[in-house]
């Protein structure tokens, strides 16, 4: 291919020339990493992209798909401030996802990890949310929600909760480390940072 006939080629099977992209035979276009490798590894299971057993290549797909959400959710926002393309439903939707998708991943993970320090992490993390949530509607009632707007210390709270809760997601030991043991003292080191961030909310909300 010419270099011009190959830009033409992309933006004809993927408009947002996202790379790496899979076409596949019935015309369907895949661009997200996660998802290509986890067409790959199930359409040819002999690839050992996925594991054999399937109960451990169920996990890893769980795994896969939270990473995948947890990126793309990271990098819309910052595109969108980037861009200038913020809207007031962007701005209360995103924080609300980042909740979802943590709460859902803490409970799913405390089913299966019933450990003392698991549920007291989950349960701090997700009662802190609530809080905070709460809080940012009362001043929002009171017409001083910038008060509470999320801070930088909020914004490592989520990389940190996002990084350990896909660490604990994929569960297998990868190069000699120990990924699950690794994810959970990010949660916890979240936990902390979480109920840190929760009480500067409330100072900056008291009266």
């Amino acid at each position: 291919w010419e270099p011009k006939s190959a830009l033409k080629e992309l933006r004809r099977a993927n408009p947002l020339q996202q790379i790496p992209t899979l076409v596949q035979p019935d015309g369907a276009v895949l661009t997200e990493s996660a998802a290509i490798l986890i067409h790959l590894g199930l359409a040819h299971p002999k690839s050992g992209l996925l594991p054999k057993d399937a109960a451990e290549r169920a996990q890893v797909i769980r795994a896969l798909v939270f990473i995948a959400a947890a990126i793309t959710d990271s990098l819309d926002g910052y595109l969108a401030r980037r861009m200038g393309i913020t809207t007031p439903l962007g701005e209360f939707l995103d924080p609300v996802a980042d909740k979802l998708m943590v709460t859902t991943a803490l409970v799913l993970l405390v089913g299966h990890d019933t450990r003392p320090l698991i549920v007291i992490t989950a349960v701090v993390i997700i009662g802190r949310e609530i809080t905070v949530s709460a809080l940012r509607e009362w001043m929002a009632q009171l017409g001083s929600r910038s008060k509470v707007a999320v801070s930088g210390m909020g914004k490592w709270k989520t990389i940190l909760q996002m990084t350990g809760l896909s660490m604990m997601m994929f569960r297998e030991d990868l190069l000699g480390l120990p990924v699950y043991d690794l994810g959970v003292l990010l949660l916890v080191v979240a936990a902390v940072l979480t109920l840190w961030s929760m009480v500067a909310y409330v100072k900056a909300a008291w009266p």
